[in-house]
């Protein structure tokens, strides 16, 4: 029996409808001095791979207003993903970049009974940041990473995000005394929400840590993977952090669960991390579906 043109055309409509339908929203949150520009590539990518997909890129905080403290970040970005959330009852998805890594991690600690099945973290300071980079230097002209806590752990120290992640393994105790924010999301500072943020955290259904050797940015490149350095500056590797053995915020839970996936990518520059093709195919498409 022959088909006529308009009906294969509504054939082809509907099969379209279908497979976009089975595909969640994507909130992506950008990360220091960046802003929804930086994000057109990932932002086509998605689509490409998964036709009819939502993509949005929030718009807040962008290029320098990225420096204002990350709790009030997490603020309006809340708002901004929550609305995106009560549309997308079939859940949605959160790719953070960065310190956008960080604040999705807020969100999903804050935000009760959340809708996100997959948190891809890109390329995010998720134990700290301690290194001598051009961002730092750009921020503190002048200063060395030796000379940073100086700054940031006083209590009169200039409110600037990456105050908010500087981990200086020389000043632990100084750190945990004057750091009100990564400390607090990694369970390492007692507070009395840490329960239901460690439940609310839970919620996701699949953690993905993106990181490499070559990012030039991120320091220790294993903190996008939740390594650091101990006082010698030696990198202790996720498994042996404390916050994981204790399960402070249930990222032992989600490994346990086999809901952690780590990718690690060498050869890729950190403001690059968004727009290589590679790192998406090997390491985003299939969890974003």
């Amino acid at each position: 029996m022959r088909r006529s043109p308009l009906l294969l055309l509504l054939l082809q409509l509907l099969l379209l409808a279908v497979v976009s339908n089975g595909y969640k929203p994507v909130i992506i949150v950008h990360g220091i001095f960046d802003g929804p520009k930086q994000f057109e590539n990932i932002s086509a990518f998605i689509t490409k791979a998964h036709p009819g997909t939502s993509v949005k890129v929030i718009d807040l905080y962008d290029d320098l207003a990225s420096l204002k403290p990350l709790w009030k970040q997490v603020q309006g970005f809340r708002k901004a993903a929550e609305f995106i959330m009560r549309k997308a009852p079939n859940g949605t998805h959160l790719l953070c970049f960065s310190q956008g890594g960080l604040i999705c991690r807020a969100l999903l600690s804050m935000i009760p009974n959340h809708n996100v099945n997959t948190f891809v973290s890109l390329s995010s300071p998720l134990a700290g940041q301690y290194g001598d980079t051009d961002y730092m230097k750009s921020i503190f002209p002048g200063c060395m990473k030796k000379i940073v806590y100086k700054i940031c752990y006083r209590r009169s120290g200039p409110k600037v995000s990456i105050c908010d992640y500087w981990n200086d393994p020389h000043h632990r105790s100084l750190y945990l005394q004057s750091n009100n924010f990564l400390p607090i999301l990694n369970g390492e500072k007692p507070h009395k929400h840490m329960e239901e943020w460690r439940e609310n955290f839970l919620h996701i259904k699949k953690l993905v840590l993106i990181g490499g050797p070559d990012d030039g940015v991120i320091t220790p490149w294993q903190s996008s993977h939740f390594g650091f350095y101990d006082s010698n500056e030696n990198v202790v590797e996720m498994k042996n952090q404390e916050f994981f053995r204790n399960d402070t915020f249930g990222l032992k839970t989600l490994e346990a669960r086999g809901d952690l996936s780590v990718c690690v990518q060498s050869g890729v520059k950190h403001t690059h991390w968004h727009s290589n093709l590679t790192v998406f195919m090997n390491c985003i498409e299939k969890w974003l579906t």
